[in-house]
């Protein structure tokens, strides 16, 4: 019989080493999504893996230090990422220069969790949550993910092979490991399958080679910032309008997220810290993040996911991967 693993929220038991190997997990479990979206937007991919670290310390301030989520970019704005690039089009701007009104849209956005989260300290949780029932939330978190599924399946096509080995050493890691390898099976599926790539020659080190070490992982004119040098009023106008909405969706997203979180850890999030306190991190890691032209912030399903395989629970983990 398979032994139920025993749950560790206090990860400083393990070793300072183990501790690091756990964040890192963490933040190759995020990676690929975080990096698809300035993939897919333009946006700067420096920007969005730098921002994607701070939002998530900037949550765990906020929420004082007891959530174990990540904040990675979210796929719920790339419609309205094209929808203001269309528009800047039929007025002449180029995608580099329409996205910093997108970027001024998400931050307002961003507003929008902050009012929100005053509604629930003002009415308590209970009261706000009752518009907000699991079957509305959860319909949404399932329709973003299968949205993600096109591009998980356009990667593996790339080498099905390294993607199936990948999947077959999680399985097996998870399921027949023990000790510090039951506990790292994303970690172990990630190196053995790159190694294997490698050894094959499937893996291309140009860019790694080409690249500086050290830089500026954003430029201003492709921040926020940009737009206020000579704006175009009606662009940025139709940049709120189109993208504010789309926070609603993700804001049900969010508290879908924490739910599924506090019934992973076995707490109660949404009282202690609080779901106000949740979403003012969230938020304000998206308005950071977008006034520097990086995408909107999220909580991450992969990283829940990576809560559930180890069963390690300590917020300090993912800090480490931030």
């Amino acid at each position: 019989m398979i032994q139920t693993q025993q749950p560790i929220y206090d990860a400083r038991a393990l070793g300072k080493g183990k501790m690091f190997t756990l964040g890192l997990q963490h933040m190759f479990a995020m990676f690929g999504a975080t990096v698809l979206v300035p993939v897919l937007t333009g946006l700067s991919m420096s920007a969005t893996l730098l921002f994607a670290g701070l939002g998530t310390l900037i949550f765990h301030l906020l929420t004082k230090m007891k959530v174990p989520a990540f904040l990675g970019s979210s796929f719920a704005f790339l419609g309205g990422y094209a929808s203001v690039v269309a528009m800047g089009s039929e007025q002449g701007l180029d995608a580099a220069h329409s996205l910093p009104y997108a970027c001024i849209g998400v931050f307002c956005a961003g507003l929008i969790y902050f009012v929100l989260a005053a509604l629930i300290a003002a009415f308590g949780a209970k009261k706000v949550m009752r518009f907000f029932p699991p079957v509305v939330t959860g319909p949404i978190i399932i329709a973003i993910g299968l949205t993600l599924s096109g591009s998980a399946i356009n990667n593996c096509q790339t080498n099905w092979w390294i993607a199936l080995l990948a999947i077959v050493i999680i399985i097996v890691c998870n399921i027949w490991g023990k000790g510090m390898i039951k506990i790292l099976p994303i970690l172990l599926g990630v190196l053995g399958s790159y190694i294997v790539a490698a050894c094959f020659g499937l893996c291309d080190f140009s860019a790694v080679k080409d690249a500086a070490w050290i830089g500026v992982p954003f430029k201003m004119e492709n921040t926020a910032f940009a737009v206020f040098g000579n704006p175009n009023w009606g662009l940025l106008v139709s940049a709120i309008i189109t993208i504010v909405p789309i926070s609603l969706a993700t804001m049900m997203e969010h508290i879908g997220d924490i739910c599924a979180i506090s019934s992973t850890v076995g707490k109660n999030f949404l009282g202690d810290p609080g779901l106000h306190r949740t979403l003012m991190g969230d938020g304000l890691a998206t308005m950071l993040a977008s006034l520097f032209g990086a995408p909107a912030n999220t909580t991450y399903g992969e990283n829940t996911g990576v809560l559930n395989l180890t069963k390690v629970f300590d917020p300090r983990v993912i800090r480490l991967a931030a």
